[in-house]
Parts: structure tokens; sequence; C-alpha cells
């Protein structure tokens, strides 16, 4: 189901601004309305009516204002039909640029791939009603491209968890999508955009979330001309909210991890990671599951069995990244756990440290590896998003 778009988006504004002083310019007076007092000798004037889009124009989004401009007399009435002749049920609103300028809206998006007739009737001060009629059609895509979007609606996520948007078809006109993604937050945070590929664009805050800060995502992505025959299916809203801080410190080098909530340390746990031959990988990993048990396998992420790989069933896995970085329950490690390395990329904890963990965590919080190996990067999974400095995030913006 289409979430409710608003009756006019920022970027609308703009060009129907731009659009209202070309129609101004097209009636040659300077302006709309009535005669001023100081004309009241004139004779009356017939209904002077103009419509946009103009008689004859193809591929318009069906998410373009429909305009009426009226210079001396009043508007009577505004109708749209589509190519069958089938009323279209709308509405009448008038625009900032003048109550002389009306902007018509549908009670339900226009369709692509349809002929619309506009016909708008006014009666001038000489009494006399006038009509002008406009025909249009709506672009017909050669795809439309669907927006799923994380985190989903109404969850509650850890300080790290950037807005993520998956296209189902490549995204050419990648700043047409960007101005139609508009993020909003209950508190001050400066964030912006940055393209992974075509077909998937994450939104992150410079510095982690604010907690407790509610967080909504409108992608106006319905009308959206998105390149090469790709338009916007949908609009799709999503609200959630910001828990608790979350960040632990894990240290490779002394082999602990510091937990704390809220900017307060609450433990300090002994552990082992990653051995010099698979090192935990360097940088901030975000939460993003968690399983009370599981068998572990290499072979899915590559490490064959013959070759140094393993199959081990834990307790308490709270996953970091998708490389298989986890922090767990490692009975057999608890002598090395503060004193050496020897994991093959995870955390490992005391079993009951590791309950409490994974109790504590939630999707969506930070766990920052210290003096580990390379840093995490492309093919680590996909929440790398904290080790990308924030300078070179902005670059990644299509409209920066």
């Amino acid at each position: 189901m289409r979430s409710e778009r608003p009756k006019l988006r920022g970027l609308g504004r703009v060009v129907l601004f731009g659009l209202v002083m070309a129609l101004a310019a097209c009636t040659g007076e300077g302006g709309f309305g009535n005669q001023s007092e100081s004309q009241t000798s004139d004779p009356p004037r017939p209904a002077h009516l103009l419509v946009l889009p103009e008689d004859g124009q193809a591929d318009i989004s069906p998410d373009t204002a429909i305009l009426v401009a009226l210079t001396y007399g009043e508007l009577d009435d505004v109708a749209v039909e589509d190519s069958a002749g089938t009323p279209v049920d709308g509405a009448m609103a008038s625009t900032e640029a003048g109550a002389a300028t009306s902007l018509w809206q549908p009670t339900e998006p226009l369709l692509y791939g349809e002929s619309y007739t506009i016909t708008a009737q006014a009666t001038g001060e000489d009494g006399e009603q006038v009509t002008s009629t406009s025909a249009f059609d709506t672009a017909t895509p050669t795809v439309q491209v669907f927006p799923s979007i994380g985190p989903l609606d109404g969850t509650t996520v850890g300080v790290g968890m950037p807005i993520r948007v998956f296209f189902d078809q490549p995204v050419t006109d990648r700043a047409a999508a960007e101005r139609n993604l508009i993020v909003t937050t209950s508190a001050e945070v400066v964030g912006g955009w940055n393209w992974f590929s075509d077909t998937e664009v994450h939104w992150r805050p410079q510095v982690y979330w604010p907690a407790n800060t509610e967080v909504r995502l409108d992608a106006n992505m319905y009308g959206v001309n998105l390149g090469n025959g790709a338009w916007g299916q949908l609009d799709r809203s999503i609200a959630f909210t910001i828990g608790a801080s979350h960040v632990s410190v894990a240290d490779a080098a002394t082999h602990t991890m510091q937990v704390y909530a809220d900017g307060g340390l609450v433990q300090t746990y002994p552990v082992s990671m990653g051995s010099p031959e698979n090192p935990t990988r360097s940088g901030a990993h975000v939460v993003i599951d968690k399983e009370r048990a599981m068998v572990m396998d290499s072979t899915t992420y590559g490490l064959a069995l013959d070759a140094g790989g393993y199959q081990t069933a834990v307790e308490y896995a709270t996953r970091i990244s998708n490389n298989g970085e986890f922090v767990h329950a490692a009975p057999w490690s608890v002598a090395q756990q503060g004193n050496s390395n020897v994991s093959h990329g995870c955390i490992n904890l005391e079993p009951g440290r590791a309950a409490w963990f994974f109790d504590f965590s939630q999707i969506g919080d930070v766990v920052e590896v210290v003096n580990g190996g390379p840093s995490l990067g492309p093919v680590d999974g996909d929440i790398y998003d904290w080790a990308i400095p924030w300078e070179t995030w902005l670059q990644g913006s299509a409209l920066n």
C-alpha cells in the first residue's frame, strides 16, 4: 500500500514557483488577479486561462503538478479525465504564488502510461465563460523501481545503524533519487547519503546517533524519473527509534572488551580475538543479528574445512559483520581470554559473560575493534559505514 504523499513536496515548491512565473510571463500582465481599483474605469475584460502541462506534452511524470492560471475573472471549475473519459477525483488548492494560480491535486496518484485531459472553465469580468483544454500523456516506464528500506518501520535500533535503501533495479539518475529521500529527526543530526552501488544508498550521521532519537525516512519515489527508462514505483515512509547508546571497545592488543552504556563503563571483560593468521577486522562493527545457539561454519564465507576451517556449535552468538565475526561464548578458550588471540576472527567470551552481552545487545549497537587486522571494507558485508571517513562519505553523495 502506498503511504500518503505530501500535498506538495519540497522540490515541488521550487518547480511550482518556476511554472507559476512562466505562466505570469505568458499573460503579459506582470501578475495575476482582477483589475486594481486604479483601473475601475476600464471596460470589463474577458477571462484569460492558462493550463500546465501544456496541450500535447508527453512523458510527463504522474506526480507533476497540474496548474491553472487565471487573469481577470473567477475560476469556475477544473476537471481531469483519463483516456476512457473517466473523471479523476481531485481538488483545487491555492498556491503560495497567488490566489489566481491554483494547483489541482488528485485524490489518488495519476497512473503511468495514461492520457489525461484537463478542462478548466472561468468567467471573465465581462460575464462570459471561457474554457481551456489541455491533453497530456504520462510516462511509460521500461521498469518500475521498488525501494526496500532498513531499519524496518516501528523498530528500535542502536546508535550505529545507518538508514539503508535498496532498489530492485539500477538507478542511473542517483541525484533524482537522492533528492526524494527525505530524512527527518527529532534531534538535530548532521548526516548524509553515500552510494555503495547503483542499487544501494545509505544515510548515516557524522557521528553515532544521539540516543532516543526519533527518525523518519520518506522515500518519495513515485513519479520520479530514475534514468534509462526506470521510474519510481511507489512512495514509502518508515519511522524508527534510536535506543540507548551501547558502544563496546574490543582491544586485540590488551585482550579486553570494555562495554559502555550511555557513555558510562558497565563491564570490562577479558577476551580472545582473531589470531595473527585470522585477525579480527579493525573498525566500528555494527550488531546485525543474534542467535541463542548456532553452528558456525567457515565454509559459508569461503574458508574450507581442509584449509583450516571449522564447524562449531556455539551459544550466545552476537553477529557484528557478515564475514563470520561474532561475539560469542567460547568455553574452549577461557584460558587464553585476557592474554592471547586464538580465534578465527570472532571475539571469544566466557559463557556467562557472553550470555550477559547477548542479552545487553540490540541490533544496531556498535563494537569498535582496535589494534586488530585490516579495516572493515566491502568484502566484509553490508555495514562497514563507519570505516569510511566522513569527508570521503560525503563525496559519495550524488548531490555533493
